[in-house]
């Protein structure tokens, strides 16, 4: 059982998918001007998509513990949806980065 300081699984999950997409940033320091320009410019569009799909997993998550109490078989299902937003989340950022 983890000790009560130790951060959930989503929130480990979310705080790793932030952590990568900012790193990612720096993934065409040594591009050609118009090639910068290209991933500079999908990679602002591809953090605000990255950044605002992982308040519904954030939402989910919240759910999940309020229907915990009141509706277990709603708080499984909630709990269950919030690792797969995440990772929809950093796919979706995947795709839209013109990677070097």
């Amino acid at each position: 059982m983890p000790s009560p300081t130790t951060p959930p699984p989503i929130c480990r999950s979310v705080l790793f998918t932030l952590v990568f997409g900012a790193l990612s940033s720096i993934a065409c320091e040594y591009c050609e001007e118009a090639e910068a320009h290209r991933f500079g410019t999908s990679f602002d569009a591809a953090w605000t998509v990255l950044t605002v799909g992982l308040v519904p997993a954030l939402i989910t998550l919240v759910a999940s513990w309020v229907f915990s109490w009141r509706r277990p078989p709603a708080a499984l299902a909630l709990a269950v949806l919030a690792p797969s937003v995440v990772f929809f989340a950093w796919v979706t950022f995947m795709v839209l980065v013109d990677w070097p």
